[in-house]
C-alpha cells in the first residue's frame, strides 16, 4: 500500500488522544535516553521514526483492539522529536572535547539544567520556524523525504487489511529482515556499532579508493534510500563523490594542502566547496519559488485553528517567545551576548530552508555542514571566540535537526491522512522530554564511557565539530589553502545549475544539492545509493505492475531493518544485556 491508494483517515477515526499522547510521551523518554549513546557510537544517527513506530505499535496495538495509525503517527512523530534533540549529544561532547585541551583555555561548561534549557528553547524554535514550510516543500515541491516515506509505509503495514496490505506487508516484513540480517552479518559483532563509516569495499579502485572509503557499501538501508530517491540525484550524487573522493584526494596531497590521505584531513579541504554548492543552490532555488513562498505564508495567516494547519499567528507568537527565551537563555547562563544570539538566529533560518531541501531530495541531512558554516561565520564576527563559535553553530544545529524532524513526520503524515497541527503538538511537547532524557543520561555516558580517547566514544561528530572550533580559533587565515577560493567557485555553480534546472536543459544538468551532498557522505554509502536508484530503474521498465506495488514498501523495510538493528544493539550493549568482545 503506497502513498497514492493509502486511505486517509474517516472522520471517525480516532487520532490525538489521552493513550496516544501517554505512549508518546513514554517513547520519546525511551527514544531520547537511547539516541546519544546510538549517535556517538555509529557515527551518525540512524532513522529514529520507523523505530518510534514499531515502538508505538507494542505500547498501542497490542493492548487496544480499536487502535489506528493516526494514533500511532502521533507517537513516531513524538519519538522522532525526542531523538532530534537528543541527536545534539553530539555539540556537548563537543564541548568536553575542546576542554580535553588546557591550551585553548576553554572554561564553557554545560551542566544538565544548562543542557535542558538551552536544547528545549533551541529546538522549540526549530519546530516553530519549520512548520510554515510544510506547504512549500511537501504539498507545492513534493520532495521525497525517504525516511518520512518509510515511516508511513510502517504505520500502514502495522495498521492494514486485505489483499493488498498483505502483499505490501509482505514486501515491508521481507525487506526488513533481509536488512536487519545484513547487518548482523556483514561485521563482526564487536566492530558492528562503528561498521557505518568503515563498510566493506569492493570495487576500490585507484591509490585513493580504500584509504578514502571509495567503493560499495554493505548497506540495504542506503540501497532503500537510493531506490526511493531517483535516478537524478543519485546520478548527482554519485558525481560529487568521484570527484571529491576518488580524484581530489590525490591532487590536494600532491599540491601539498594536505599531507597524508587520511578522510579527516581531506574532509577539512572539501566541506567548503561542498557548504558552498548545497547553499548557493538552495538559497537560488528558494528564490526562484518566491512567489509559492508567499502564497504559502498568506494561506497559513489565513488559517483557523479548525483548519488543520498550525496557524501563522501562533507560528510568529512561538517563534518570537522561544527565540526571546534563547536569548536570555544563552545571556544568563552561557555568556553569549544578546547580538550574538539574534544572529545566530537569523543566520540559521535560511540555513534550515537549505537543510530541508537538501533532506528531502537526498535524505542526507547536513547538519554539520551547516553547523559548521555558522562556525565559519562566527569566526568572522567573534574571532577567537571558541564560546560564541560553538554556542552559535549548536544554536544552527538545534534547529536544523528539529525542522528535518518536523518535516520528516510531515511527510508521513501527508501519506496517512494526519491533521498536521496535531503533529506540530506532538513535537512540541516531546522536544522537553527529550532535552531533559539527554541532559541527564549524556553525564552517565561521560561517566560510564568517556569521550573520545583510546577505549571512550568516538563521536566522530563531535570531533570535527570541535576540531573545526580550535582551527577558527586561529584566524580564517588558518584555514586550508584554496578552500576559500574552492567555496565561491562552488556558490557560483550552485546558483547556475539551480538555474538551468528551470530550463528546457534539466534533464543535463546534475543537481547542486545531489553533487553537493554527495561530496560530503562517505563514497561508499552513496555508490550503493547509486546501485538503488539502478535497481528502481530496471524493476520500472522490466516489470512495471510489480514495481508500482512493491518498491516502496520493499525500500521501506530495507531502511527500516538497518535502523532497529542500529538502535537495539547498542541499547542492549548499554543496558549490558549484550558484551562486545574486544
Amino acid at each position: 500500500m503506497t502513498q497514492d491508494n493509502a486511505p486517509l483517515r474517516p472522520p471517525e477515526g480516532k487520532e490525538f488522544t489521552v493513550r496516544a499522547v501517554v505512549a508518546a510521551m513514554g517513547v520519546a523518554a525511551i527514544i531520547g535516553g537511547s539516541y546519544p549513546y546510538i549517535v556517538m557510537k555509529l557515527g551518525f544517527g540512524p532513522n529514529i521514526s520507523v523505530v518510534s513506530a514499531f515502538f508505538g505499535y507494542l505500547a498501542l496495538g497490542i493492548i487496544f483492539r480499536d487502535y489506528n495509525r493516526w494514533e500511532n503517527n502521533i507517537v513516531q512523530t513524538a519519538g522522532t522529536s525526542a531523538g532530534q534533540t537528543a541527536f545534539l549529544c553530539v555539540l556537548m561532547a563537543a564541548f568536553d572535547m575542546l576542554h580535553m585541551d588546557p591550551s585553548l583555555n576553554f572554561d564553557l561548561v554545560l551542566t544538565p539544567f544548562t543542557s535542558f534549557l538551552w536544547l528545549t528553547t533551541a529546538g522549540m524554535l526549530g519546530v516553530f520556524l519549520a512548520v510554515p514550510m510544510r506547504q512549500h516543500f511537501i504539498v507545492d515541491e513534493k520532495l521525497t523525504y525517504a525516511d518520512g516515506i518509510a515511516a508511513g509505509e510502517t504505520l500502514i503495514v502495522l495498521d492494514s487489511r486485505g489483499p493488498e496490505a498483505r502483499a505490501a506487508a509482505t514486501s515491508m516484513g521481507a525487506g526488513t529482515v533481509l536488512s536487519a540480517l545484513f547487518m548482523v552479518i556483514r561485521e563482526d559483532a564487536h566492530i558492528l556499532a562503528a561498521a557505518w563509516y568503515r563498510v566493506p569495499e569492493m570495487l576500490a579502485v585507484g591509490p585513493t579508493g580504500p584509504s578514502m572509503g571509495f567503493g560499495v557499501g554493505w548497506s540495504l538501508l542506503s540501497l532503500g534510500s537510493g531506490m526511493l530517491v531517483g535516478l537524478r540525484v543519485n546520478l548527482s550524487m554519485l558525481i560529487g563523490t568521484v570527484i571529491s573522493w576518488y580524484f581530489a584526494p590525490g591532487l590536494l596531497l600532491k599540491y601539498g594542502v594536505v599531507d597524508a590521505l587520511v578522510r579527516k584531513k581531506v574532509l577539512l579541504w572539501i566541506m567548503w566547496p561542498a557548504t558552498g554548492m548545497l547553499i548557493a543552490g538552495g538559497l537560488t532555488a528558494l528564490f526562484m519559488r518566491w512567489s509559492i513562498l508567499v502564497r504559502t505564508f498568506k494561506n497559513l495567516s489565513l488559517a483557523k485553528v479548525d483548519s488543520g494547519d498550525f496557524p501563522m499567528n501562533w507560528v510568529i507568537a512561538g517563534s518570537v517567545i522561544s527565540g526571546a527565551a534563547l536569548m536570555l537563555v544563552q545571556k544568563l547562563f552561557l555568556g553569549i551576548p544578546v547580538w550574538m544570539t539574534f544572529v545566530a538566529i537569523l543566520f540559521s533560518v535560511p540555513l534550515m530552508l537549505v537543510g530541508l531541501r537538501v533532506l528531502g531530495e537526498t535524505n542526507w541531512g547536513p547538519i554539520s555542514a551547516l553547523s559548521n558554516m555558522m562556525q565559519a561565520v562566527f569566526g568572522v564576527l567573534a574571532p577567537g571566540n571558541i564560546a560564541a563559535n560553538m554556542v552559535a553553530s549548536g544554536v544552527t544545529g538545534s534547529i536544523a535537526t528539529e525542522s528535518e524532524g518536523l518535516m520528516q513526520d510531515f511527510k508521513t503524515g501527508e501519506m496517512i491522512g494526519s491533521t498536521p497541527r496535531f503533529l506540530t503538538y506532538a513535537q512540541l511537547m516531546a522536544v522537553p522530554v527529550g532535552a531533559a532524557a539527554v541532559s541527564y543520561v549524556y553525564p552517565l555516558l561521560r561517566k560510564t564511557y568517556g569521550i573520545g580517547g583510546e577505549h571512550g566514544l568516538q563521536s566522530p561528530i563531535s570531533q570535527k565539530w570541535s576540531g573545526f572550533a580550535q582551527l577558527l580559533s586561529k584566524g580564517l587565515s588558518a584555514l586550508p589553502e584554496g578552500a576559500l577560493v574552492a567555496l565561491g567557485v562552488a556558490c557560483v555553480l550552485g546558483a547556475a545549475f539551480t538555474l538551468l534546472e528551470g530550463t528546457r536543459f534539466k534533464k543535463w544538468t546534475p543537481s547542486p544539492t545531489g553533487l553537493g551532498i554527495g561530496m560530503l557522505v562517505p563514497a561508499s554509502a552513496v555508490i550503493t545509493m547509486f546501485l538503488g536508484a539502478v535497481v528502481d530503474m530496471v524493476w520500472a521498465r522490466l516489470h512495471p505492475q510489480s514495481h508500482e506495488r512493491h518498491l516502496t514498501p520493499l525500500a521501506s523495510g530495507f531502511i527500516a531493518g538497518e535502523a532497529i538493528v542500529a538502535v537495539i544493539i547498542p541499547i542492549l550493549v548499554a543496558v549490558g544485556l549484550l558484551t562486545l568482545q574486544p
